[in-house]
């Protein structure tokens, strides 16, 4: 049975107040999304988000026939689990505010393609990179391209009716919530919002030695402007890679903090590096992220049917 266990019965308890995804890195790359969504499913996860990488693999997504992206909607409804977000980190390669005319150029079409995509598959949330440039120098004149670029993606976004949410990154340009607010508030558009990553948000208030050094307190600066939470460990000057509860983020104080704020979207980013046992530790995670959501101090409002 799909969800089966604690994991399962966890989701089925709380998906009205909140909803759980899970990264699709999490499983091996060698399983179709098919069975991903599956697996998401066994795990007690809500949701899947798609990754649209700086790869030839995944890039290749945005070229998909009607065919694939039919089969990838038909996958979600006969496993119970969808393809709701798309982590678009391609544009680490083809960056908005890169010099390069052609690479540049190529952005602009990434960002359209995975607004096409989104919108056939019934993805409503692009989680965007907050990058400038970022195998190249930046600059006065990136961050301006970066600005030009933006603002047309964000109109052909509100055309599909797509929102693009800022991913909270590893680099100076934006690594909190309160340098994507600073674009957020230039564009002014209902489509353009910040999805914080709190693994990286973390880093950037430990290196900059903030009073209150936690993600939390960068999320209030976004107060309103937050679609979606992404879960994951960091420490510090390491981004990746880190297992749950072994980091220094504070998963409770951030969960309360977004919840406050109306947010209902989280989802649990974690990569598959080889383990056999992956299964399990996808079904751990679940439950580790659950715990940390539901004993964050945020009281959740009970439901008609709960309360009979």
């Amino acid at each position: 049975m799909r969800g089966a266990g604690y994991g399962g019965r966890m989701r089925e308890k709380f998906q009205k107040k909140y909803r759980l995804g899970l990264y699709e890195k999490a499983a091996p790359n060698s399983l179709s999304l098919r069975e991903k969504l599956h697996e998401a499913g066994e795990a007690g996860f809500d949701f899947l988000e798609l990754s649209v990488d700086e790869t030839d693999e995944k890039l290749s997504r945005l070229d998909w026939s009607k065919a694939e992206r039919l089969g990838l909607v038909a996958a979600g409804f006969d496993t119970g689990i969808k393809v709701e977000t798309i982590c678009l980190s391609a544009h680490r390669r083809f960056p908005l505010g890169c010099e390069d005319k052609a690479k540049r150029e190529r952005s602009i079409g990434i960002m359209r393609g995975a607004i096409g995509l989104a919108s056939d598959i019934g993805a409503r949330l692009i989680q965007i990179a907050g990058y400038d440039e970022y195998y190249g120098e930046s600059n006065e004149r990136t961050r301006l391209l970066f600005y030009k670029g933006l603002r047309e993606c964000v109109a052909h976004a509100a055309s599909r009716g797509v929102v693009l949410a800022f991913e909270t990154m590893e680099t100076e340009f934006i690594n909190t919530v309160e340098k994507a607010m600073h674009y957020v508030n230039l564009i002014n558009s209902p489509y353009l919002k910040v999805y914080p990553d709190i693994g990286n948000v973390t880093n950037a208030a430990k290196q900059n030695g903030a009073l209150n050094a936690t993600a939390a307190y960068d999320l209030v600066k976004g107060f309103g402007h937050i679609a979606a939470l992404h879960l994951k460990e960091s420490l510090p000057g390491v981004y990746r890679e880190v297992p749950f509860g072994s980091g220094h983020v504070n998963f409770e104080e951030a969960a309360a903090e977004a919840l406050k704020q109306g947010v209902g979207l989280f989802v649990g980013e974690f990569w598959h590096k080889g383990e056999k046992n992956w299964r399990e530790l996808l079904s751990e995670a679940n439950v580790f992220l659950r715990d940390k959501i539901e004993n964050c101090g945020y009281k959740f409002e009970s439901s008609s049917a709960e309360t009979g």
